[in-house]
C-alpha cells in the first residue's frame, strides 16, 4: 500500500470518527455513531499495518489478537454498573502506551537534519511522557475509586496545591535541561517519577462526589496523551484522533463542571471544593416509612409523575421493571417522566443508557434543566437510588462538599418516594436532609424487588 492511499485512507478514517461523536451527541443516532467508530478504527488499523513503513507484521498479528481477545473478553463480562471502572482503566492503558512510545522514541530517536528538528522531538517525547504519566496513574487511581478499593474520601496533604505547583515548575526546568542537554536520560526518569506522583495525587485529591467529571476529564487527559504519540510516531491519523478525544472530552468536563458550578480550572488543578468541611452521616430527624402498596395506591391517583434515577437503580438492574411501571401508569393516563442529572451514576450519560437499555421511550427522559421548574407542579416523585443529586444540602449547607451543586429540586414535589437500602449516606459521604422531610417516605429494600412489588400491585 503506497504512502499517498495510506494518507487517504486516514482522511477517511478521521472523518469517520467525526461522523461517530456526532451520531454519540444524541440517543437516537448513538447506535450508528458506534458503527461509524469501528467502521474508522478499521480503516484506520489496516491502513497502518500494511503502510510501506511498517515492520514485524506477525507481531502485530499477535499483539492485536491478544488485546483484542481480552477486550471481547472484558465487554461480554462488565455489567453496566462496572462500565465506569472499564472506561477509568482503559485510559491507564493509554496513558501508558503515550510513555512507551515516548521511551521508545527517545531511546530509537531518528537522524534530524536540522538542531530545530531535533529540539522540537525532544520536547515531543518530554511533553508526551509527562501527559501520559499524568493519565496513567490519575486514571488508576479513579479505577480504585470507583471500584471501592480506594477510599472515595479526598487526599488532603499539607500543601497540597504547593506541592502540584512544586511538580508542574520542577518539571518545566526539567524539559528546559533535557533540551539543552540534547536529551538527558536522567531528566527523563526524574520527570517521569514526578509526572505518575503528580497524577495520582491529582486525582487522589478529589472526593467520590465530583468523580464523573474526573472520568470526563482523563478522558480528554488520554486524548492529549494519543495526540502526543501521534507526533512522535509522525502519524497525521494519531495526532487527528487524539486532539479530537482531547477536545471533546475538554468540552464534555467544561459543560458537567457548569452543571455542578465547579470551576474548570480548579478540576484540572486536582481536587475542588475541597476546602470545605465534611458533612458527617448523622440523621436530621425522623424519616417515615411507606410500602410498594401503599406507593402503588399514591401513583395510581397521581396525575403527574417524575421518576429521577441514581446508580442506586443501575446496581440493582431495576430498570426493567421501571420501564414496566411507566408503561402501566401511562396506559392509565398518567403523565410519567425522567428527571437525569448530569452526573447521575459515576459516568456522564450512565442513566440515559441504562434507560434506553430498557427502552424507555427517548421523548420523557427529561435532563435536569428541562424538568427542574416542574416539579412544583408534580404529584410524585420516585427517587430510586439516587442520592447526592437529589441533595438539598447543596443550596442550604455551605459547609457541605457538594456546596453549589445544581440539583434536582425534588422536594418540592407534593409527595416524594425515596427507594433506599438503608439510612447511609451516598457516594459523596455526606446525609441526605431530603429524607428526613415532611412530604418524603422512605422505601427500603432492593430497587428492583420494590419496583417488582409496586408493578405487581398496579
Amino acid at each position: 500500500m503506497s504512502a499517498g492511499i495510506v494518507q487517504a485512507a486516514y482522511i477517511v478514517s478521521a472523518l469517520f470518527f467525526i461522523l461517530s461523536l456526532a451520531g454519540l451527541s444524541k440517543q437516537e443516532s448513538a447506535k450508528a455513531g458506534n458503527y461509524y467508530g469501528i467502521v474508522g478504527m478499521a480503516i484506520a488499523l489496516l491502513a497502518t499495518i500494511f503502510s510501506p513503513d511498517s515492520q514485524g507484521f506477525g507481531w502485530i498479528i499477535l499483539a492485536m489478537i491478544i488485546g483484542g481477545s481480552i477486550g471481547i473478553h472484558y465487554a461480554k463480562k462488565v455489567e453496566m454498573t462496572e462500565m465506569p471502572e472499564l472506561v477509568a482503566i482503559l485510559h491507564s492503558f493509554v496513558g501508558l502506551a503515550a510513555v512507551l512510545v515516548g521511551y521508545n522514541s527517545f531511546i530509537a530517536a531518528p537522524e534530524s537534519n536540522t538542531h530545530a528538528e531535533h529540539v522540537i522531538h525532544l520536547v515531543e517525547v518530554f511533553i508526551g511522557v509527562f501527559i501520559g504519566a499524568i493519565t496513567f496513574t490519575g486514571s488508576i487511581v479513579a479505577f480504585g475509586k470507583l471500584r471501592g478499593v480506594i477510599s472515595s474520601s479526598p487526599l488532603n496533604l499539607p500543601n497540597k496545591h504547593k506541592l502540584n505547583l512544586a511538580a508542574v515548575v520542577i518539571s518545566t526546568l526539567l524539559l528546559v535541561y533535557f533540551v539543552n542537554q540534547s536529551g538527558s536520560t536522567f531528566a527523563l526518569l526524574l520527570m517521569t517519577a514526578i509526572a505518575l506522583a503528580f497524577g495520582y495525587h491529582l486525582v487522589a485529591s478529589i472526593g467520590g462526589a465530583d468523580m464523573p467529571v474526573v472520568v470526563s476529564m482523563l478522558n480528554s487527559y488520554s486524548g492529549w496523551a494519543a495526540a502526543a504519540a501521534g507526533f512522535m510516531l509522525a502519524n497525521d491519523l494519531l495526532i487527528v484522533t487524539g486532539a479530537l478525544v482531547g477536545s471533546s472530552g475538554a468540552i464534555l468536563s467544561y459543560i458537567m463542571c457548569k452543571a455542578m458550578n465547579r470551576s474548570f480550572v480548579s478540576v484540572i488543578a486536582g481536587g475542588f471544593g475541597q476546602e470545605v468541611s465534611v458533612s458527617s452521616d448523622q440523621e436530621q430527624g425522623e424519616h417515615r416509612e411507606t410500602s410498594a402498596e401503599e406507593v402503588a395506591e399514591m401513583l395510581k391517583n397521581s396525575k403527574s409523575v417524575i421518576i429521577t434515577p441514581g446508580y442506586g437503580m443501575a446496581v440493582a438492574q431495576a430498570q426493567y421493571p421501571v420501564h414496566e411501571i411507566t408503561e402501566k401508569l401511562r396506559s392509565k393516563g398518567v403523565d410519567v417522566r425522567f428527571g437525569i442529572h448530569p452526573v447521575a451514576g459515576r459516568l456522564p450519560g450512565h442513566m440515559n443508557v441504562l434507560l434506553a437499555e430498557a427502552k424507555v421511550p427517548y421523548d420523557i427522559v427529561l435532563e435536569m434543566e428541562e424538568i427542574n421548574d416542574d416539579f412544583t407542579e408534580t404529584d410524585t416523585v420516585l427517587v430510586i437510588g439516587a442520592n447526592d443529586t437529589v441533595n438539598p444540602a447543596a443550596q442550604d449547607d455551605p459547609n457541605s462538599p457538594i456546596a453549589g451543586m445544581p440539583v434536582l429540586e425534588v422536594w418540592n414535589a407534593q409527595n416524594v418516594i425515596a427507594f433506599k437500602r438503608s439510612m447511609n449516606t451516598g457516594y459523596a459521604g455526606v446525609q441526605n436532609p431530603l429524607f428526613f422531610k415532611d412530604n418524603t417516605q422512605m422505601l427500603f429494600g432492593d430497587a428492583k424487588d420494590s419496583v417488582d412489588a409496586i408493578a405487581k400491585a398496579l
